[in-house]
């Protein structure tokens, strides 16, 4: 695929203020989420509640993407057609979770890398022949006492870029993931500090691995304060800070940057997305838009609670929240929409 089609991909993927539903969470996970609410840990109920999204009625018209997990995308729907084929019907582009999950960074204690480069070429290969048209990698960075340090920021860059290449070599648009994680007590200051070095790393080691920015996309944290942080920002300052950070550091051949939730709840992540695009929409040179996950999710998901008698009720409650986000992007989110059917 020649990287004039990947652009376009990457397009379609950030067009008709939609954003991409990350649906990618690994077994052990998604079994936690299920374990706190008493639903079955199996492979099979995690194809049931999978199948619920994606064939919630409407949820193309506000959903460009849906990330799957290895599990999902070999998996098959009820009626007997793959994952891959109920999105495609649904009008909504199958995308793969790819990296091989956070690990220790050796000689850097407390810190992370992502592995997962062994192999990957052979694995594009067969999730292009999946059905998958675009992938994910994810890299994690932990702020704290001495965190995180050059090495780790330098190896997460490195391994983002070397993906990205990859991704884009099998015909795949990249979504590249470098992650500030929210716990701590760090301030928003600090944060910002943070997520610069992280961008600017990142693009640095994109450019060397001669990545085509035009078809790839970024989905990094807002910047914010910890969640133990005892000051939490005003929603401007959050929009504010996060806006100026990405036009510092992301260039403007980016098609889109899909926010991920973080750990955020669902209605301050609608609301800090919509603040952004309220105030910065016409001034931004790229799509500001969501790949969230719990913050979709999990309304559903303890409207369901594993019980097929729930589920029309689970797919109007996924819907509500991906349509609320579509709001966010387009700068029109308010509270008054919480309240709306």
């Amino acid at each position: 695929m020649n990287q004039q089609t990947l652009a376009r991909l990457a397009q379609v993927l950030m067009a008709g203020d939609k954003g991409l539903l990350a649906m990618d969470e690994g077994n052990a996970s998604c079994n936690k989420r299920f374990a706190v609410r008493g639903i079955a840990e199996t492979a099979e109920v995690r194809r049931c509640w999978r199948e619920l999204m994606v064939t919630t009625p409407g949820l193309g018209e506000c959903i460009s993407g849906a990330i799957l997990c290895d599990e999902t995308i070999r998996q098959q729907l009820s009626k007997g057609i793959s994952f891959a084929e109920a999105l495609t019907e649904a009008n909504i582009m199958t995308g793969i979770k790819v990296d091989g999950g956070v690990k220790d960074l050796a000689a850097h204690p407390g810190e992370k890398i992502t592995e997962g480069l062994d192999g990957l070429r052979d694995r594009f290969n067969e999730y292009f022949l999946l059905g998958a048209r675009f992938a994910k990698w994810r890299s994690v960075i932990t702020l704290g006492k001495g965190m995180p340090g050059q090495a780790c920021i330098e190896a997460n860059a490195h391994a983002l870029a070397r993906f990205a290449a990859l991704c884009q070599e099998a015909g795949m648009v990249p979504v590249v993931e470098p992650e500030v994680l929210m716990t701590g007590d760090h301030n928003l200051v600090r944060c910002l500090e943070v997520t610069e070095l992280v961008l600017h790393a990142v693009f640095n080691q994109l450019f060397i691995q001669g990545v085509n920015l035009d078809a790839m996309i970024l989905k990094p944290n807002m910047v914010l304060p910890g969640l133990s942080c005892v000051h939490q920002d005003t929603m401007d300052e959050i929009a504010d800070a996060t806006v100026h950070c990405l036009l510092r550091h992301v260039p403007a051949a980016v098609p889109g940057i899909a926010f991920l939730s973080g750990g955020q709840m669902p209605v301050e992540a609608s609301a800090r997305l919509g603040a952004m695009n309220a105030r910065f929409r016409s001034r931004l040179p790229w799509a500001l838009t969501f790949s969230y996950s719990r913050a979709i999710q999990e309304p559903a998901l303890d409207v369901w609670l594993g019980r097929e008698s729930a589920a029309q009720a689970a797919q109007h409650t996924l819907l509500h929240r991906a349509r609320c986000n579509q709001a966010a992007c387009r700068g029109e989110y308010s509270a008054a929409l919480e309240f709306s059917s």
